[in-house]
């Protein structure tokens, strides 16, 4: 190693300590698991579910489906030995792009952030952050957990921000929290922001687009909801945080927590840290700006239409490993040891990147065995004829349903739309408030269901199980549940419109 990098980090040996970002055998074996079962349960639907499809157009670049022209097919039964072979298949499926962005967004992240890790540049971000707001760090949970909300929810922002699990969840650690508090500040608030969307672009736009409904209409009574979600969602973990805070043997991730603590504790960022120490300031601020960026790009791909919103994701990617690659040779690596730290960190996420071939192997499944058009066609015969209190928590029931298998709020809206605006007008229930309904669907689910991506994602990144989380959260689902519902039947009653 050069003898500046020495100075930084000690010596390459000694700082090959176990990175935060590493997937433990134990965790990722019961993830693989409950995929397994997931992917069985998905081929049994092939044999139990008759195949069927719907006619589909061509829609602003997107297929929708035609309302009224479901038919139901003749064709051979999904076979068995596909059903294990598909983690293989969507490589080259359907899904291909989102499979390939979703990799390299964890090789590169991984990388980058091993850099900051052992190049010390992300305890002096910490450092910083600890100093300044030790006295205030409830204030600063709030703020953060407004901040996240409020980018998800207005402006659609979600997978740019989810890189800043590795940040933030070490932060929780380093103010006296633990890793789920982390996941508190930043992927519950992320998942609770994008599903109380106010004028998110990638859910309402669209739902309301296709609902031919004025755009954003309607917002009054979403910011309601979104405030009330807030508080919820502030509640819930502050008063976690508190009781760990007195006790830190009671939480949950204790023992799991343990491996990186001591790394994060107050006593060991504090003590490394020196007013005087220019390249880790600098390849903090360089880091920055690069994940600055790429957050601003986000937030315009979802404001402008002409910005292509597919590229928004390899390029927050591409940031994040100029970031980290451009501090680590700030602080002094040279580029050989650049690339073995990178390479490490790279390594550290192929057991996420296989979860996530699991995961998308869900879909994949379904669609191969034509049984995803024959449930929407089940469930709109179901709320044809129903009151629009029961239409209404049908199409809320049928979002949810849906999100298990598709994860894509947009893809979801061109599916489910189209059927569901006419059904609405038939039943005596506003558009505005079947929108509402399949956006109460689409979003809080991203939590739960492990088909989704990003959440096994964001969990890679801490030492915090599948199980452990739904542990950690389920009281949070069924008072957000309760929200919804109240909310929802409320939407109903007063026609919510404007139609």
């Amino acid at each position: 190693m050069t003898e500046v990098a020495k100075e930084t980090t000690g010596t390459l040996d000694a700082s090959q300590e176990e990175s935060m970002l590493k997937i433990g055998l134990k965790p990722f074996l019961t993830a693989f698991g409950i995929l397994l079962l997931l992917i069985v349960f998905s081929g049994l639907l092939t044999r139990w579910i008759p195949a069927g499809a719907y006619q589909r157009v061509e829609a602003d670049g997107r297929m929708a489906v035609v309302a009224g022209s479901f038919e139901y097919l003749e064709e051979a039964a999904f076979p068995v030995w596909r059903w294990f072979t598909a983690p293989v298949e969507v490589i080259w499926g359907d899904n291909w792009l989102m499979i390939l962005v979703l990799s390299l967004f964890m090789i590169f992240l991984g990388g980058s952030f091993t850099v900051l890790e052992r190049g010390g540049v992300l305890q002096e971000i910490l450092a910083v952050t600890v100093l300044k707001f030790r006295a205030n760090k409830y204030r600063l949970m709030g703020v953060m957990i407004f901040v996240m909300m409020f980018l998800a929810a207005f402006v659609g922002v979600y997978e740019a921000l989810v890189p800043l699990i590795v940040i933030i969840v070490p932060l929780s650690l380093a103010l006296g929290w633990d890793s789920l508090t982390g996941l508190g500040m930043s992927m519950l608030a992320l998942t609770f922001g994008f599903s109380a969307a106010v004028t998110n672009p990638f859910t309402i736009a669209v739902a309301q687009e296709l609902s031919d409904l004025p755009l954003f209409s309607g917002a009054w009574f979403r910011i309601l909801f979104f405030i009330a979600t807030y508080i919820l969602c502030y509640t819930f973990v502050s008063r976690y945080a508190r009781r760990i805070e007195a006790d830190p043997s009671k939480s949950p991730v204790y023992e799991a927590d343990n491996r990186i603590r001591d790394r994060f504790s107050v006593e060991k960022i504090l003590g490394a840290h020196t007013e005087n120490d220019t390249k880790k300031v600098r390849a903090a601020l360089w880091f920055g700006v690069c994940l600055g960026i790429a957050i601003v790009f986000m937030i315009l791909a979802g404001l402008i239409p002409a910005l292509p919103s597919d590229a928004a994701f390899p390029t927050v990617a591409l940031l994040f490993l100029i970031g980290g690659t451009g501090a680590g040779r700030i602080v002094g690596y040279s580029w050989q040891e650049l690339l073995q730290v990178l390479t490490s960190g790279a390594m550290a996420m192929l057991p996420g990147i296989a979860l996530i071939l699991m995961a998308m192997s869900v879909p994949h499944i379904m669609t191969r065995g034509h049984v995803m058009d024959t449930i929407l066609f089940y469930a709109s015969n179901a709320i044809e004829g129903t009151n629009p209190f029961q239409a209404a928590f049908y199409i809320y029931l049928l979002t949810l349903a849906l999100n298990f298998f598709i994860s894509s709020a947009s893809a979801k809206a061109f599916l489910v739309m189209p059927i569901i605006a006419p059904l609405a007008d038939l039943v005596g229930l506003t558009r505005q408030t079947a929108v509402f309904a399949f956006d109460l669907g689409d979003g809080f689910s991203n939590m739960i269901f492990p088909t989704n991506a990003l959440l096994l994602i964001g969990l890679s990144f801490t030492v915090v199980s599948y199980p452990r989380w739904m542990r950690w959260t389920w009281k949070m689902q069924v008072g957000i549940a309760t929200l919804s519902m109240i909310f929802l039947m409320i939407a109903v009653a007063i026609r919510f419109g404007p139609f």
